[in-house]
């Protein structure tokens, strides 16, 4: 992204690069005259609160961060590592928005503990990858083997794509992504099938003989999906209903200051860095 030198490069790049993102806003502010100065003082001085989780969520928004002081805007990044305090603290209006989680997730907590979050940007997608603990490889898989997955419905859903991906086991017709263990309906190798805490499958990834780690999780870990033993499909399902978003408190999505945000966010200085820095475990979707 240019240099932000007048308001009209702001408020241009601002709506072009949200239609790029895909997000929740309904509108986008019109590009105006360089010299009017309303906008540009109403952004200069703005403070966003914004919780992540550590990588790659948090080391996206530092090249985002760069960019929005060229706006006068600070961002003030606040690191998470569970996936409720921060969606609890954009509700409550501690956190101005977060960004850690998919829509399908985000969806789901809404429906679940009665907030209120919808997407301001859509910027990336974060490929499950199945990850070898015990067991070196898919032939090695013994009778019994436990397989890790993730313990909240929508990741755990996810994982069970991936082990049917991969002809491990067999879903019922039509579980999609909302698949639990009741659904498996063939499981020629009698797999066990452990269900753990999302944070907790690399920790105990030397303890299972595999594990369907969460990209976010697996790069905190230094694991690489260049290592993994399958990796979600592209073109399949999760890879569109797993898509990580820019949340906020409904009704918030059309705030200049948010819509900067998820403007830089979706800008070509962050699709570089995610294409340079995660080698394929992070994939910009704008």
């Amino acid at each position: 992204m240019k240099k932000l030198v007048s308001l009209f490069c702001t408020a241009a790049l601002t709506a072009g690069l949200l239609a790029g993102c895909g997000g929740g806003a309904s509108s986008t502010p019109a590009p105006q005259d360089s010299a009017a100065p309303a906008e540009s003082s109403s952004l200069e001085g703005a403070t966003l609160r914004v919780g992540a989780s550590p990588a790659p969520h948090a080391e996206i928004l530092e090249v985002a961060k760069d960019l929005l002081a060229q706006q006068g805007i600070t961002l003030d990044i606040v690191e998470f590592n569970d996936y409720i305090q921060p969606n609890l603290a954009v509700e409550d209006g501690s956190l101005d928005a977060n960004y850690f989680q998919h829509t399908t997730y985000m969806n789901e907590f809404n429906a679940s503990d009665g907030t209120h979050l919808v997407s301001a940007a859509e910027v990336h997608y974060e490929p499950f990858g199945l990850y070898a603990g015990k067991t070196a490889s898919l032939d090695a898989l013994s009778d019994g083997a436990q397989i890790a997955v993730p313990n909240d419905t929508t990741n755990e859903a996810r994982a069970l794509l991936l082990l049917e991906q991969v002809g491990l086991i067999t879903l019922r017709e039509g579980a999609g992504i909302t698949a639990t263990k009741a659904d498996i309906e063939e499981n020629p190798k009698n797999l066990d099938i452990v269900e753990l805490e999302a944070s907790q499958l690399p920790v105990r990834l030397a303890d299972v003989d595999m594990a369907v780690i969460n990209g976010n999780y697996a790069i905190d870990a230094g694991l690489s999906v260049a290592d993994a033993l399958a990796v979600e499909s592209a073109g399949g399902e999760a890879a569109q209903a797993y898509v990580n978003v820019l949340a906020v408190k409904e009704g918030r999505e059309n705030d200049s200051a948010i819509q900067a945000l998820a403007a830089a966010l979706c800008s070509p200085e962050v699709k570089a860095f995610i294409d340079e820095t995660y080698n394929g475990a992070v994939v910009a979707v704008f």
